[in-house]
């Protein structure tokens, strides 16, 4: 057991007559650390996008929000009766009536 220690430590399994399976092996472990390195990192880029992304979804809908809260507010029957007081219109003061109108042949 202590040999083969000692042997594992100095690379032995690196250089002796089967040393063509290690390297392989070796290779192959490689490949496989790149590949899962490369889709960590392409995992984290589109964590961070979506991440980007809710945070303009969510700036967005509060501009919506405020924009829609001033739409509401100058549709507001008082508010258009002062903005046309400014320019000299009043409201009636007799209610509308309905004309009807019969057609002749």
């Amino acid at each position: 057991m202590k040999k083969g220690f000692y042997d594992l430590l100095k690379g032995k399994f690196l250089i002796s007559d089967d040393a063509f399976k290690n390297w392989r092996f070796i290779f192959f472990i490689s490949v496989l650390m790149m590949l899962m390195i490369g889709s960590s990192h392409r995992a984290d880029k589109k964590v961070h996008r979506i991440a980007q992304l809710n945070n303009e979804f969510k700036e967005i809908k509060s501009e919506y929000v405020d924009v829609r809260m001033i739409l509401m507010q100058s549709k507001m029957e008082t508010k258009i009766i002062s903005t046309m007081e400014k320019n000299g219109l009043v409201p009636s003061e007799n209610p509308p009536q309905k004309l009807i109108i019969k057609k002749q042949n």
